[in-house]
């Protein structure tokens, strides 16, 4: 227990205090929009379709726009990056409020909804890279990666739990309005915390290459075992796996608890669920690094689909309490592994937009399967959509099973920026792939003093070099 403590003290020494507090704020309105969107349409237009409608124009804008965010913070930067995602995502989302509130027609409202979308900013995956990157400047081993990997996993659990209360809350005491309003304020003004931090410096993007640059950085990604992009294919197809199984689980649960006759209780029990999961995910940092992500990667989906068969069984509020909240003992490990294998099989230079990458996909997978299985749950009752969560929980094992996992020596090298930056001079990584300090090869630049975090000022602001 006190080494696990020890783990995350260095964590946080590495981000400063305040940078978890703001990223969570910031990625809060992410799990609201969704939820918030459909619920706010549906009482304002009284049409379960038109909602449906704009829920999926909201998400698919998110899959379509997120990996090209990332994309752009790799080459640019999270500052200017984020800085501009969060307005426009403040804006698109109280002109949603507004839209819906003065009744506009389903066309113009989707159409809203699918900026609001594509206008997410990334916190989730940005944070991820971000304290990675810190993690890795400061000379850090693989277990305070992993615990990185950890808190990141559990504040995006505990923001997709609390999102959604928080939205049931305001619509059952004021309004649905009110919570979106909420939401938009919170980009507004925490998305622009979290790019103004000073931590932002350490994304502060690559710059251009020529195409003999490119060649080059091709040639060692091709060389090396690492850059293989099935690895990178079949984790985020696991992760849409994963989704699904959520998805599934929450179209079963609603569907149950209608049934019995309580369909207040599902959102408890999603909360429950979310809780236990979030526990785990940050439990999970104390796990030995002898137990590998390849090892992790098959626990947690094996996990997940033996924990998932009961539902299939379960026709009482009770029984579901308890098969539901040991089902999210098996999510974080998940979510945290499939992070940690984006890490180190993506190069860093575009790091930013494979987390992205793998954040749509929990969108994708969650919504396809949220209709897929709502339609099964109306025909064949809540066993139908359970059905889908199990099929998808086997299917995750598979890939688990078959996809070939890099070591941890191994990892994806960066590729050599045409101008040599003032990070040269501190030790950085050079054609040869030598480091001021010896080290692991393949690895991404770190400091020539390794184990010693970036300074952190007395207000828990990183201060740089």
């Amino acid at each position: 227990m006190a080494g696990t403590v020890n783990t995350y003290r260095r964590v946080i020494a590495l981000t400063g205090p305040l940078l978890p507090l703001v990223s969570f704020l910031a990625r809060l309105p992410v799990a609201m929009s969704q939820f918030g969107s459909v619920l706010l349409v549906v009482q304002t237009s009284g049409s379960l379709a038109t909602a449906g409608i704009v829920g999926g124009t909201l998400s698919a804008g998110q899959v379509v726009f997120g990996p090209v965010l990332g994309r752009l913070a790799d080459r640019h930067g999270q500052r200017p990056v984020v800085l501009g995602a969060a307005a426009v995502n403040a804006v698109a989302t109280a002109a949603l409020v507004a839209g819906a509130l003065g009744r506009l027609d389903t066309v113009p409202l989707a159409a809203i909804g699918a900026v609001t979308g594509a206008s997410v900013p990334l916190i989730g995956p940005l944070a991820r890279t971000r304290s990675v990157a810190l993690a890795h400047r400061a000379g850090s081993d693989e277990g305070v990666v992993g615990a990185v990997h950890s808190l990141e996993g559990t504040l995006d659990e505990v923001s997709f739990v609390l999102g959604p209360a928080v939205v049931g809350l305001a619509a059952l005491v004021a309004h649905p309005a009110v919570a979106l309003g909420g939401a938009a304020g919170l980009v507004a003004v925490f998305g622009t915390a979290y790019a103004l931090h000073p931590t932002a410096a350490v994304a502060g993007g690559t710059p251009g290459r020529g195409p003999g640059d490119r060649r080059r950085a091709r040639a060692r990604v091709k060389g090396n075992r690492v850059g293989q992009p099935r690895v990178v294919h079949a984790v985020r197809g696991s992760l849409a796996l994963q989704s699904a199984m959520f998805g599934a689980c929450q179209a079963g649960i609603a569907s149950l608890t209608a049934r019995l006759g309580v369909p207040g209780q599902a959102g408890i029990v999603y909360a429950a669920m979310g809780v236990v999961s979030a526990a785990v995910g940050l439990a999970l940092g104390a796990l030995p690094a002898r137990f590998g992500l390849r090892l992790r990667w098959r626990a947690a989906t094996g996990a997940a689909l033996l924990l998932s068969v009961p539902l299939l069984a379960t026709d009482a509020l009770w029984p579901l309490y308890a098969v539901v909240t040991v089902l999210g003992a098996a999510y974080a490990p998940h979510l945290i592994t499939a992070f940690a294998l984006t890490e180190r099989v993506v190069e860093p230079a575009r790091l930013a937009e494979a987390m992205a990458f793998a954040a749509s996909s929990l969108v994708a997978g969650q919504a396809v399967a949220l209709a897929v299985s709502g339609r099964l749950a109306e025909w064949y009752g809540p066993a139908g959509a359970f059905s889908v969560a199990v099929g998808a929980a086997a299917l995750a094992l598979s890939l688990a099973l078959v996809t070939r996992v890099p070591s941890a020596g191994a990892r994806a090298e960066a590729p050599v920026p045409v101008r040599q930056t003032a990070a040269a001079a501190d030790g950085a990584t050079g054609e040869t792939g030598e480091t001021g300090e010896a080290g692991e090869a393949g690895e991404p630049a770190r400091s020539a003093e390794p184990g010693k975090a970036p300074a952190v000022d007395g207000n828990g602001a990183y201060a740089g070099r």
